[in-house]
Formats: structure tokens, C-alpha cells, sequence
């Protein structure tokens, strides 16, 4: 699109890449665009936003206790987010993290269950042997779940969107029959919630986290270098531009929607054993168990943010992962409304996300030089045409 102002041409172009830099500055930006429109909120209700975003700062990034609920929070976000990148990279959309989540909890907590975790809190079962079948029982519970949407896909070219949405309400109903009501995983109070793991099945913790948060580091590292440097990576990103060419060069799209789904799936079910059997004061199914489903999403946004990164994607959850958890704190510290919070973290995604959509284009100005006029040589004369 293009204005002419005067002798100068105003162009909006569309910039075939963007730099990481150029993503950075957009995101800063958003996030400052963002606390100016909610501090306006919090004026409304009397609240200053300076000592507002003062006691968000303080609890979620500087307190003993707000820092590891930020680190695990953004945790749980950045292997949702993996769990987006991996199939975005090929062209598919997973909107099926949080049905893949409660896959991979029931799985690990399926694991447990059989070794005797529901008698009692000092059950002595080993702990050695149940936290590692645990860990891979999420991974393959996730992963198996994930995989259905893929099949569908590149079987029979079922819409992944529609089957990992309805796949997420399959599996929130299961849940729910597993933990209340009877279902096996009932805690032992009937409380409407799970079990709590014994205490020989809980994940030990180093400097005061889990050991899944750097695992999940490690993983970021790890999945950096497979989509970028390995063949498969390289026939993810060739079908995710092209699936035609794609299928032309001889990739195997039915494997290939399988495999990534698959792969995506996985990561989604060890977010749902980190967060529902390693985080410390969780350790079983709660009754909220829902809200952490549709927490999943944030890690959608942080893979659009992290333009599908997932090292980029580390700040951006712990963005998030704070926010979320220093919100909350200061919603009932300051005594504001419920929902606030939600506010908050809403105007900053979708802030965030226009930002980065509107830093592929740029401004370029062009002045325009106007014609000479010919000027006639000393003597020359114009010969009019006698029908003039």
C-alpha cells in the first residue's frame, strides 16, 4: 500500500523475515504498551499501578516462594509451547495440549496407582523405579493421544484443529470420572479430587526446583537442534512450505503429521507431570484441575511470540509464568477485584501478539524528483500547426 504525500510516496512493506532483534524490540514495546492500558484499569479502582506492578515484580520474581511458583509455572507454559512448535513447523495446528496434558497426568498417576501410591501418603513403594516409569508414562500417555489427530490428519486429511479440540473434551470428562465420584484415583478424604502421591514418589528437587525444570531447559537446547540441523527437521520445515513440494520430494506426509503430532504430544504430557506430580504442594489431581487445561494455551501464544523458538520461547514463558503467579498475589494483597489478574495477562498476549504482527511491516518513505521542463535553445522558434 502505498500514500503520496506532496512530492514524498509513504510505503507499508512487508519484510520477508524478521531479525530476532527486530522481535525483541517489538516485544518490549508491547509489554510497556500493555501495563500504560491496564495501569488505566487499576486507576478505575482506585489501585496505583506503580505499587501494583511493584508487588508483581516483588512476589514473582524477588520472593522465596513467588520465584520457584514463577519457574514451574513458566515451565508447565514452555513444554506447551514445544508442544505447538513442533507441528507448527509443519503447517498443522495443535489445539490439543490441554486433552494431551490430562493424557500424560492420568498416565503418570495410572503408574503410581499400580504400585500402591493410593493407600496412604508414607506408602513405601520405590521410588527409584515409580518416578522414572512415572515420567515415561506421561511421555507416551501424551504422546499416544497426540498421535490420533495426526493420523487422522495425514491418513484421511481431517481437519487437526477440529479433532484436537474435540479430543480435549473427551479427555477433560475422563478426568473427571477418574477423581470424583468414585473413580479410582479418588483422594482419600472424597474431596472431589485425586490422590496424593506418597512421598518415595515424589520428583526430587535441586536448589529448591524439580529436576523437570532443567530438563526442560535441556529439551529447548535439544529441540533447537533437531528442527534446525537433522533430516527430519529439515523434512518438517520443507513440508510445513510446501506439502506438495513436500510430497513430490518423496516425504512421507502420513508419517510426517503422525510423527510431529506424536513428538508434540509428548512434550504436552510432561508438562502434565511436571506441574501435577512434581511441583511441590501439588503432587495429585486438583479439584482445578481444568484451569490448568486452558493455562496449556499460553504456551499457543508463546510460540507465536518466540516465532516458533524454542529458545526464544524460555523468556517469553517466564513472562507469562510470572505474571500469572504475581497477579494473583497482588489481586488479594491490594484487595482489587477478581479477574484483574486475567486482565492483565489478556491485554498483555494480545498486545504482544499485534506487536509482532505489525513489526512485518515497516515504513519507506520516497521522495519523488519532479520531471524537468525542456528549455528551448537561444533562436529556436515553434512552428504552430495551421489547425491550431
Amino acid at each position: 500500500m502505498k500514500v503520496n504525500v506532496g512530492n514524498t510516496t509513504i510505503r507499508i512493506e512487508r519484510r520477508s523475515t524478521l531479525r530476532w532483534w527486530q522481535s525483541a524490540v517489538a516485544s518490549v514495546l508491547a509489554v510497556v504498551v500493555s501495563l500504560v492500558l491496564v495501569g488505566f484499569a487499576f486507576l478505575h479502582v482506585g489501585a496505583s499501578p506503580v505499587a501494583v506492578y511493584r508487588e508483581i515484580i516483588q512476589y514473582a520474581f524477588l520472593s522465596q516462594y513467588g520465584l520457584p511458583q514463577t519457574i514451574n509455572r513458566a515451565v508447565f507454559i514452555l513444554l506447551c509451547a514445544y508442544a505447538f512448535i513442533v507441528p507448527i513447523r509443519a503447517g498443522l495446528w495443535n489445539i490439543g495440549m490441554p486433552g494431551q496434558v490430562y493424557a500424560g497426568m492420568l498416565a503418570a498417576f495410572s503408574v503410581a496407582y499400580a504400585f500402591g501410591a493410593k493407600t496412604s501418603v508414607n506408602a513405601p513403594i520405590p521410588g527409584a523405579i515409580v518416578i522414572p516409569l512415572m515420567v515415561l508414562g506421561a511421555m507416551a500417555g501424551g504422546a499416544l493421544y497426540g498421535a490420533i489427530p495426526g493420523l487422522l490428519r495425514g491418513k484421511l486429511q481431517v481437519n487437526e484443529i477440529v479433532t484436537t479440540m474435540m479430543l480435549n473434551s473427551v479427555m477433560l470428562w475422563l478426568v473427571a470420572h477418574m477423581i470424583r465420584e468414585g473413580g479410582p484415583f479418588m483422594g482419600r478424604t472424597a474431596e472431589g479430587e485425586g490422590f496424593s502421591l506418597p512421598l518415595a514418589a515424589r520428583m526430587p528437587q535441586l536448589w529448591n526446583l524439580p529436576l523437570t525444570v532443567y530438563a526442560t531447559l535441556i529439551l529447548a537446547v535439544f529441540l533447537s537442534i533437531v528442527l534446525a540441523k537433522t533430516t527430519i527437521g529439515y523434512q518438517i520445515r520443507a513440508f510445513g512450505a510446501s506439502p506438495a513440494a513436500a510430497r513430490y520430494a518423496g516425504i512421507r506426509e502420513g508419517f510426517l503429521c503422525t510423527f510431529v503430532f506424536l513428538l508434540g504430544g509428548l512434550f504436552a504430557g510432561f508438562a502434565g507431570y511436571h506441574y501435577f506430580a512434581a511441583v511441590p504442594g501439588v503432587y495429585k489431581i486438583p479439584k482445578s484441575y481444568n484451569d490448568f487445561g486452558d493455562f496449556s494455551f499460553y504456551g499457543l501464544i508463546t510460540g507465536l511470540i518466540a516465532q516458533n523458538n524454542p529458545i526464544a520461547a524460555i523468556p517469553v514463558a517466564l513472562l507469562f509464568g510470572g505474571v500469572a503467579s504475581g497477579a494473583r498475589f497482588m489481586q488479594g494483597k491490594l484487595r482489587l477485584a477478581f479477574g484483574i489478574d486475567y486482565a492483565l495477562l489478556g491485554v498483555l498476549m494480545l498486545v504482544i501478539v499485534a506487536f509482532q504482527a505489525l513489526a512485518y511491516y515497516r515504513l519507506a518513505l520516497e521522495r519523488r524528483v519532479p520531471a524537468a521542463v525542456p528549455q528551448r535553445e537561444i533562436g529556436e522558434s515553434r512552428v504552430e500547426s495551421p489547425h491550431h
